[in-house]
């Protein structure tokens, strides 16, 4: 049952305790308010500041799972922070680990400062939980996806459009490096993961990858240096650096071109093709 009081103080501690530079928001001028706004909080969880001030006022319609959820990633909430918020609405807690989908305070505050680059946080089954701006533009809007397209290597063999972005002399070893990842996956996770049930449906879909699986290849890993084709500002030749979270098993990667490359002069364009129009 919902403690609305206790949710109530809970989330009002947690939002004055939050600067707006802990979520990567602006300061501002003039600012008398403890911590953030409601309203900022309210943008931060993608709901109403209506709804959301509701929720401090121990008011309204009780919260669901899914907005419980919004609400712990949007505070940036430990996981123990998280099950106890999911406690005061009245829910059973999530899972931790590999299955989590809720990103740690600490990768999100790395993240928080890489808004003008390419960079973006998944999961183990190449789930992208978020994009800048500039990652969305470079590879792709990845929340328009759902159910396995989710996952960018069930993509790759479900969805030919997955390739537009690659060269196609690099298609053959991106295949076989989902594959080789995907197995890996299930080694550590079991024959009764999800990662297992996205491997039986490939087999049943795809000719390719199927092909690749029973060549039990395993340990093929990225190449540090990724093609992309952009249809708008061509062909770049990208470093991809990666932060490994092993508690979530949550990766951040970051992509950026060496100083002074055409392919750096490229990123710089395509920064500013995807930067929002202001109104």
């Amino acid at each position: 049952m919902i403690n609305r009081d206790a949710l109530a103080e809970f989330l009002r501690h947690r939002r004055e305790a939050l600067q707006p530079e802990d979520v990567g928001m602006p300061r501002g001028q003039r600012r008398r308010t403890a911590g953030l706004r409601r309203e900022e909080v309210a943008v931060l969880c993608h709901m109403s500041p209506d709804y959301y001030a509701r929720l401090e006022r121990a008011s309204g319609p009780a919260p669901s799972t899914q907005m419980i959820a919004s609400i712990a990633q949007g505070l940036h909430l430990s996981l123990d922070e998280r099950d106890h918020l999911f406690r005061l609405a009245g829910h059973e807690p999530p899972g931790r680990g590999a299955g989590s989908e809720h990103v740690s305070p600490g990768m999100l505050r790395v993240f928080d400062q890489l808004v003008d680059t390419a960079a973006e946080i998944g999961t183990e089954l190449g789930e992208t939980l978020r994009q800048t701006p500039l990652a969305a533009a470079l590879t792709g809007e990845a929340s328009r996806y759902e159910g396995p397209l989710r996952s960018r290597g069930y993509r790759w063999f479900a969805d030919p459009s997955s390739r537009e972005r690659y060269l196609p002399e690099d298609h053959a070893f991106l295949s076989r490096m989902y594959v080789s990842g995907l197995r890996g996956v299930i080694g550590q996770r079991g024959p009764h993961s999800r990662a297992a049930g996205l491997a039986a449906r490939l087999r049943d879909e795809s000719e390719e990858f199927r092909e690749l699986w029973e060549g039990q290849e395993i340990g093929v890993r990225p190449d540090e240096v990724k093609r992309f084709r952009h249809p708008e500002v061509g062909v770049m030749e990208l470093n991809c650096q990666v932060l490994l979270d092993p508690l979530q098993s949550h990766w951040l990667m970051v992509y950026t071109a060496n100083p002074g490359s055409e392919s750096y002069e490229r990123l710089r364009l395509l920064s500013v093709l995807a930067a929002p129009v202001s109104p």
